[in-house]
């Protein structure tokens, strides 16, 4: 987790590479955000061992102290509405099959996140066709199947907002067998450490991968209901 200046300058650094690969104008007025440094807020940062170059970053939002990104550009439905939520935005990653490894160990670091910070539902918004990453990770559309919005906090660039129950995650995973479910909970990862994050959660302070109504049978309230 980002916890200095010069990680978050590595995290920015990281982001403008990944954005200029399709969205180059809005890539070089990236800089340093209010919202990095807000509470509830974390930026996580994977670095190389071999010599400490940015590989990948995401920032992780909860709605614990004010709206998500997401907010700016759509109002959420009521099913949403009392839950505890996070999004993940600013994601990016170093090119290859490097970087592929890197997003979905981010996306391992932002459900335990979400797990340990008792987070409802995780969202993310996807522009195409890596919308269809998200759709293989058993994320939902939040409003009409496979239905495309303009997002104020990526350039206007129209996404899909998706979303997935957090205590829901492991079962549905086994029980289709997703190819991610031994990376995800039976590998322990030592190097993915969100345990101060956690911390920084609880205090409010920082620097900081589901279903539609269809599904609310198993949607769940709280993790400690689930």
């Amino acid at each position: 987790m980002v916890s200095n200046l010069a990680d978050l300058d590595k995290a920015v650094e990281m982001r403008r590479t990944a954005y200029r690969r399709h969205l180059p104008e809005f890539a070089e007025t990236m800089g340093v955000e209010a919202l990095d440094g807000a509470p509830g807020t974390v930026v996580l940062l994977a670095q190389s061992r071999l010599d400490g170059g940015p590989l990948g970053t995401m920032r992780v939002q909860t709605n614990a102290f004010g709206p998500l990104a997401v907010e700016q550009s759509v109002r959420l439905p009521d099913w949403l509405g009392e839950a505890r939520l996070a999004e993940a935005t600013r994601l990016g990653v170093a090119r290859g099959a490097i970087g592929r490894m890197v997003k979905v160990a981010l996306c391992k670091a932002y459900f335990m996140y979400c797990a340990q910070n008792g987070v409802d539902w995780m969202l993310i918004t996807a522009r195409s066709p890596l919308d269809r990453e998200y759709e293989a990770m058993l994320f939902g559309d939040v409003y009409g199947q496979n239905e495309f919005l303009p997002m104020a906090h990526v350039g206007g660039l129209p996404h899909r907002v998706m979303a997935k129950p957090v205590a829901l995650v492991r079962q549905r995973w086994a029980k289709v067998n997703h190819p991610f479910f031994g990376f995800f909970f039976e590998t322990d990862h030592f190097d993915i450490d969100v345990s101060v994050a956690s911390k920084q959660g609880e205090d409010g302070h920082g620097t900081e991968c589901g279903g539609p109504p269809s599904e609310a049978s198993d949607r769940p309230r709280s993790l400690s209901e689930a």
